[in-house]
């Protein structure tokens, strides 16, 4: 993603001030104007696709073959389908669907022309079929092929240092509107990448201008499409008062049990992962049908929707804060269960990313623990959601200001125990990362 990345080995880095200064600097900013416009709408255009998608295989279809109302067991064989779908196009197209969402949230850099119909429709039959995968991922990875693909047709001759930029800017105007800010969705790509000092500053400010841009079109297009921006919003949040002694403590039970649930689910992911790639197809269709069983088991034990165990919960995060008290300890606890097995399982087989699922869990786990004494709702809800995004992503500055920019004002008054949790579970996620590989690296 760096501007330095078309240096060859041992050859002294240009100075970043210096390529700021440079015309072709001023030009690469234009051009990525330019196109943040097409590619923020194509992303648009995805995740409308993706929402229609969801809409028409759990309510439509079901509504049109004659059910009153979608039956407890319409996922699994939806979910069946949806391997099917997103194996074949894992096999048989080129680019193998994009990142594997099992390994973490990675950038890959920008796929080439020929992978991004493997990416786009593995990604449609996951997301739109069910899986418990958000679409983040995906996007990034669209956005920034496409914005790289454009600007090889307007200049042939790119230099690989400036396409890296390009694509890291179309995948800025992908993402602007989808984590409820464009700043939250760039300080996202900007931690991942790993880029810092200048060097980050180079590519920041490309990506920056595409971010407002696709944030702009994004809001445009929801307004006068009447079909909202796909944003992640809370329509209401609970009042949270200033934190106490026990909430810290709360913040350090939190933070632990996430770092143990995260890893858990990763290493399940991780091995059902290395058995799936050996018969892809015919393990996808398993995998479908374990998340629709998952999904068929939380319905039967509880008499919720199936729908709070599928898809990637970022429209159900709001709902289950909202309608805190219509869940009882004994929903949550079966609900946190089957979502994180339906979440282990889809990181193996399916294509989409790994954020949305993450907040929810930790959402509904924070939810859970304020049942008891010393928690109020809103500050468990905010730590659960940074401690298990970190769990996951392991991503600390990204993970605070998801749970905290999340809730408003109210994430200011939670943003230290938010802190607090998210720190003890970064830190004991990797000690127990670096546990687990420890016997792969020792010597034969």
């Amino acid at each position: 993603m760096s501007a330095e990345s078309g240096a060859a080995p041992g050859t002294e880095h240009p100075d970043p001030l210096t390529v700021v200064r440079t015309r072709g600097y001023a030009v690469l900013l234009v051009m990525v104007a330019l196109l943040g416009v097409p590619i923020s709408a194509a992303a648009f255009g995805f995740l409308a696709l993706v929402h229609e998608l969801q809409s028409l295989t759990y309510k439509d279809l079901p509504h049109a073959l004659g059910f009153g109302s979608t039956p407890s067991w319409w996922p699994v064989p939806l979910l069946a389908a949806a391997g099917l779908l997103t194996g074949l196009a894992i096999r048989h197209l080129p680019g193998t669907g994009g990142h594997k969402p099992a390994e973490g949230f990675v950038n890959t850099g920008a796929p080439t022309a020929a992978e991004l119909p493997g990416i786009a429709l593995a990604a449609l039959a996951s997301l739109g079929l069910g899986a418990v995968l958000g679409p983040e991922a995906p996007l990034i990875a669209l956005g920034g092929g496409l914005a790289v693909c454009a600007a090889r047709l307007l200049k042939p001759g790119i230099q690989p240092s400036a396409a890296a930029m390009v694509a890291a800017a179309g995948s800025f105007a992908a993402v602007s509107a989808l984590l409820g800010s464009p700043l939250l969705g760039a300080f996202l790509l900007m931690e991942a990448s790993g880029l810092a000092g200048m060097m980050l500053g180079l590519v920041l400010v490309p990506g920056l201008l595409a971010s407002g841009i696709g944030s702009l079109i994004f809001i445009g297009l929801g307004s006068w499409t009447g079909l909202g921006t796909y944003s992640l919003t809370l329509p209401h949040v609970p009042h949270a008062p200033q934190p106490t002694v026990a909430e810290f403590g709360w913040a350090l039970v939190l933070g632990a049990a996430a770092a143990l649930a995260g890893t858990g689910i990763r290493r399940l992911a991780l091995a059902l992962q290395g058995r799936v790639e050996r018969r892809r197809v015919i393990a996808a269709v398993v995998m479908g049908l374990t998340v629709g069983v998952l999904a068929l088991l939380y319905a039967e034990s509880t008499g919720r929707n199936a729908s709070e165990v599928l898809y990637s919960g970022q429209d159900a995060l709001g709902g289950l804060l909202a309608e805190d008290a219509t869940y009882t300890v004994g929903t949550l606890l079966v609900l946190i269960i089957c979502k994180a097995l339906a979440y282990s399982t889809s990181l193996s087989a399916f294509r989409g990313g790994p954020i949305f699922p993450s907040m929810f869990l930790g959402a509904a786990g924070g939810l859970a623990l304020s049942h008891l004494p010393g928690l109020n709702a809103t500050s468990g809800f905010a730590m659960g959601i940074g401690a298990m995004c970190v769990a996951m992503l392991r991503l600390p500055m990204t993970s605070v200001l998801l749970a905290t920019l999340l809730l408003g004002s109210e994430g200011v008054t939670v943003m230290p125990l938010v802190i607090v949790s998210v720190v003890v579970s970064y830190v004991l996620t990797l000690r127990l990362g670096r546990s687990s590989e420890a016997p792969r690296t020792a010597p034969r």
